[in-house]
């Protein structure tokens, strides 16, 4: 048995690139600077507590808990590394899902949305990807993209 939860969404949690490593091609690579804090670990210890009572409940005999000091993408969908908001200082992409400083790329996977709780998110990609293609189709229409 295994259990899921959500990561809250701490803005020192940092996905960028950096600055001195480059990939093979030449270009800078990530740079993460994340981790589960107290509120995960917290959460993480009542996840096994309560699959432990639920199986022994339903009697299952010899049961017991299991961690083993999960990191960050091991199956829950971590969100915000290129978080939606309305200052391009504060987030990568504005209320169009455009980044900030390239208004011709737009983002619509999980990266703008800073939760998800412990559901999977597809269709609310799915719903601002369609949203974001109808603002570009507009803007190109106009001649502004």
């Amino acid at each position: 048995m295994g259990g899921f939860g959500e990561v809250l969404p701490y803005y020192e949690n940092i996905v960028g690139l950096d600055k001195n490593k480059k990939d093979k091609w030449g270009l800078n690579i990530l740079s993460i600077d994340a981790e589960l804090k107290d509120n995960e670990l917290k959460m993480r210890k009542e996840i096994i507590e309560d699959g432990k009572e639920m199986l022994e409940k339903a009697g299952v005999k010899e049961v017991y808990g299991f961690d083993r000091d999960g990191v960050m993408g091991q199956g829950i969908h971590e969100m915000g590394t290129a978080r939606m908001g309305h200052d391009p200082k504060t987030s990568v992409l504005n209320k169009h899902n455009q980044v900030w400083d390239a208004p011709n790329v737009f983002v619509t996977d999980g990266s703008f949305m800073t939760s998800a709780g412990c559901v999977n998110p597809s269709l609310t990609y799915m719903a601002f990807t369609a949203r974001a293609v109808d603002h570009a189709v507009n803007e190109l229409k106009k001649g502004n993209l």
